[in-house]
C-alpha cells in the first residue's frame, strides 16, 4: 500500500531544509540582536481560545476535535492568541516590557492554492508592555533588518494607524458592530460598501469626506502631517495622527526611512488599537503580503489587567517563496566539513576513532562505512559540499597519521591527526 502526504502539506528534502534553516537562523539572529528571547507554545490549545478571539465562524476554517476526555481542542491556526494565553498564565507579574519571539507551524482547513497550505509556518515577535511608540518603531526597524539580511529585495513597508478612523467613528457614536463592518470594508478595499455603511449610519457628509480623506493618505510623513488640520476637531483622531508621526520620527532614528504611510490599512481585526503595518513583496503577485502586525490588546480576552502589545508575524512560507522567486542563494558555508574514508574495510574501526576525535573537536564529520571506492567517496564529498576528505590506510594506521585532501585545491598531505584538527579548526 502506498501512502501520500495529506492534502495541503509538504515534504522538505535536504536542500529545502538547508535554505529554510538559513533563513530561519538569519531572522533569529536579527531578533535576538534586538534583545528578544524565544518562547514555545503547544501546537494544540483549547478550542475556546480561538473562538473567543475570532468568533464561532473560525471553527469552519480550523482543525478541531475532541480528545478522549471529551475536551474541545484545536490545532493552532495562528500564534498570537497562544502567546496571550502564555502571558496570562505565566508572565503577568514579570517586569515590562517583555520582548519575545516564536517560530512554529500552524494549521488551517482551507482550500490549498498557490502560496497557501493547510500546514504553514509563522515567525513572530511580541512586545508586551512598555511604550507603544518606541515598541512600534523598533519592531518595524527589526522586520526591515531581518528581510534585508535574508536578502529579500523590492519589498514595501506600509504603515497606518487604526485610531485615526476609529477616533472619528467613536466621536460620532457609531456602534461597535458598525465600526467593525466599516473597518472590514476598508480592509477589503470595498469602497462602495463603505459608502453604503456610512450612509446607513447617518454619518454627515462632512465626516464622510473626512473619513475618505483619511483613508486616501498615502506617502511620506509630511503627507501625514498635512492631515492634522483636517482632524483637529476630533481629539482622538488628532492624537492618533500625532502618535503615528512620533512613531515615524523614532523609526527614522533607527535608520529606516523607506516606508509608506497608508491609512487605508485596517487589518480587519477588532483587537488592533493603534498602529498597523504590512509588508509586501510585489514579486509574489496576489499573495504579496508577507507580514502584518501592529499594536493591540489581546489580554482583554482574559480576566487579567489590560496591557498593550505590539507584534507581527512573518509568513515564513511566503518569505521562502519570495526567496525562490528572486533566485536568492544562501552564502557559501566555509565551515570545515570532513568525510573520513577507510581505504579498505580492515581500517573501518580506525576510521571511526578518527571521526570521533574530529567530532569531539567540533568538526562536522561524515564517514564511509559502506566501503565505497575512493572515486565515489570523492564524488559524494563534492556533491554534498564537504570540503575535506581524510583517508585512512595501512601507513596512516601504522604511523598514527591521516591523509588530508582539500577538495577545493586538490592538494593533499599526510600529517598527524592533531595537526589535521588544528588545520581544520582554523
Amino acid at each position: 500500500m502506498e501512502f501520500n502526504k495529506p492534502r495541503g502539506t509538504r515534504d522538505f528534502l535536504f536542500e529545502d531544509m538547508e535554505e529554510r534553516k538559513y533563513v530561519e537562523n538569519t531572522i533569529r539572529r536579527v531578533v535576538e540582536s534586538y534583545g528578544f528571547k524565544e518562547i514555545k507554545t503547544p501546537i494544540f490549545e483549547d478550542l475556546e481560545l480561538f473562538t473567543t478571539k475570532s468568533g464561532e465562524g473560525i471553527k469552519e476554517e480550523i482543525y478541531h476535535f475532541q480528545d478522549k476526555g471529551g475536551r474541545d481542542l484545536a490545532l493552532r491556526p495562528e500564534l498570537t492568541a497562544s502567546v496571550s494565553r502564555l502571558y496570562n498564565n505565566n508572565l503577568q507579574k514579570a517586569a515590562k516590557p517583555l520582548k519575545m519571539y516564536y517560530f512554529g507551524s500552524c494549521f488551517r482547513y482551507e482550500r490549498p492554492q498557490a502560496g497557501r497550505f493547510r500546514q504553514f509556518w509563522q515567525f513572530g515577535v511580541e512586545v508586551i508592555g512598555g511604550t507603544p511608540v518606541y515598541n512600534e518603531a523598533e519592531i518595524i526597524a527589526m522586520a526591515n533588518d531581518a528581510l534585508s539580511q535574508v536578502g529579500i529585495k523590492n519589498y514595501e513597508i506600509a504603515i497606518g494607524h487604526l485610531g485615526i478612523i476609529k477616533g472619528v467613528l467613536n466621536h460620532l457614536n457609531v456602534s461597535s458592530e458598525n465600526i467593525t463592518k466599516i473597518i472590514a470594508s476598508i480592509d477589503k478595499e470595498d469602497y462602495e460598501l463603505l459608502d453604503n455603511l456610512l450612509d446607513t449610519c447617518n454619518i454627515e457628509r462632512e465626516y464622510q469626506d473626512m473619513i475618505n480623506e483619511i483613508i486616501n493618505v498615502k506617502g511620506s510623513r509630511s503627507e501625514l502631517e498635512a492631515l492634522k488640520p483636517i482632524v483637529e476637531g476630533v481629539e482622538d483622531s488628532y492624537n492618533a495622527v500625532c502618535e503615528l508621526v512620533e512613531t515615524l520620527k523614532v523609526l527614522e532614528t533607527f535608520g529606516f526611512e523607506d516606508y509608506n504611510v497608508n491609512l487605508s490599512i485596517a487589518r480587519g481585526l477588532d483587537y488592533y488599537t493603534g498602529i498597523v503595518f504590512e509588508i509586501y513583496v510585489p514579486d509574489l503577485g496576489a499573495e504579496k503580503q508577507i507580514t502584518g502586525g501592529g499594536t493591540y490588546n489581546l489580554t482583554a480576552l482574559f480576566d487579567s489587567e489590560e496591557v498593550e502589545s505590539t507584534g507581527f508575524a512573518f509568513g515564513f512560507d511566503r518569505i521562502m517563496e519570495a526567496y525562490h522567486r528572486q533566485n536568492l542563494e544562501a552564502p557559501t558555508n566555509d565551515i570545515s566539513k570532513v568525510l573520513v574514508v577507510p581505504v579498505k574495510k580492515d581500517f573501518k574501526l580506525d576510521a571511526i576513532k578518527v571521526a570521533q576525535e574530529l567530532r569531539h573537536a567540533g568538526i562536522i564529520t561524515d564517514i564511509d562505512l559502506k566501503g565505497k571506492k575512493l572515486k565515489k567517496n570523492l564524488s559524494y564529498a563534492n556533491n554534498n559540499n564537504i570540503n575535506n576528505v581524510i583517508m585512512i590506510g595501512q601507513s596512516e594506521v601504522e604511523e598514527n597519521t591521516v591523509t588530508l585532501k582539500d577538495m577545493a585545491s586538490g592538494e593533499q598531505e599526510t600529517i598527524p591527526l592533531s595537526d589535521a584538527i588544528d588545520k581544520l579548526s582554523d
